[in-house]
């Protein structure tokens, strides 16, 4: 199926609709100004008789401007409206494809889609895609990428019942080296023939079938495949709480076990012989009178506990 003929108004919205959609809106924009500036300009009131002419060569220019002030712009805002569509359209195939575990994925686009979608995939890898139409539905190059100062040209093939054969290999190969370009793709939503494959055993042209692709757009698109059957692993906490400390019933300050080590020290074995003390303080003659205040107030709550 080739591509249908167009008109030049076609023509400046598809070019336009290639770059980015604010890119169109300030085209728009100084088209609007340099057209208007131009067709503002006033006209002779005096006419000579050997520039006639000119002035008439000028009103029609002036004419064309005053016209070209509005449909200009107005073109290039449609291209800018069709360049943002285009990059939500490839998005959500961008999605689609992603998301989709089908092997048959592909099949139901149609080549434009396809030459979207396969764009798309470059751009997320970091290439500046630039989309060229080819020369038909599946003829010509289609894409050109640009990546770290070198050119490389990418043909998609939207054949859903045949395998690309060594012909469209061997074309791309020579555009290549006609073009100057250092590398080049071949994506197609099939399969390649085993010739073509030989042939491009060597030389630098990759070849991309349905199954690579959809793989590579996954890739692409950050998505993770979780394994079917197995949940994923809870990482433990960093700190994990601790158990409550036991209180002192009096004071309800949180008690904290002595080591064994310093309740032998000399210092630690005069006075209470608990192995407890009062947390919240490092100073141990603060935290033996702290027991001595609460002594007595806890041997008076015992006595009264034991009160017939």
């Amino acid at each position: 199926m080739a591509r249908r003929k167009t008109s030049p108004a076609e023509d400046v919205m598809d070019l336009v609709a290639m770059l980015p959609w604010w890119a169109g809106v300030l085209l728009a924009g100084l088209a609007y100004l340099a057209l208007h500036h131009f067709a503002s300009q006033p006209t002779a009131a005096a006419v000579q008789s050997g520039q006639v002419g000119a002035i008439v060569t000028q009103t029609l220019w002036r004419t064309l401007a005053s016209i070209g002030q509005y449909v200009l712009p107005f073109l290039c805002l449609a291209g800018a409206a069709m360049s943002a569509w285009r990059r939500r359209e490839r998005k959500q195939l961008i999605g689609t494809v992603a998301r989709s575990e089908a092997a048959d994925a592909l099949d139901g686009m149609s080549w434009q889609q396809f030459e979207r979608l396969v764009g798309e995939g470059f751009r997320l890898q970091g290439y500046r895609v630039m989309e060229t139409g080819g020369g038909g539905a599946d003829g010509g190059i289609d894409l050109v990428l640009n990546k770290d100062g070198e050119k490389y040209l990418v043909q998609c093939k939207q054949w859903r019942a045949f395998r690309v054969g060594i012909e469209v290999v061997r074309e791309l190969y020579g555009v290549m080296a006609a073009k100057g370009a250092a590398g080049g793709f071949v994506v197609t939503s099939g399969r390649f023939t085993d010739e073509a494959r030989k042939f491009a055993e060597g030389r630098n042209v990759q070849l991309i079938g349905g199954t690579r692709l959809r793989a590579l757009i996954k890739q692409a698109a950050g998505t993770t495949q979780q394994v079917p059957g197995r949940p994923a692993a809870v990482a433990p906490s960093a700190a994990a709480p601790a158990a409550a400390a036991p209180s002192c019933p009096i004071c309800a300050k949180a008690w904290f076990a002595v080591p064994r080590s310093a309740a032998r020290m000399p210092a630690a074995s005069s006075g209470d012989a608990r192995s407890t003390l009062h947390a919240g303080g490092r100073d141990r003659s603060a935290e033996s009178n702290a027991r001595g205040r609460c002594r007595p107030r806890l041997f008076s709550t015992l006595l009264i506990s034991f009160r017939p």
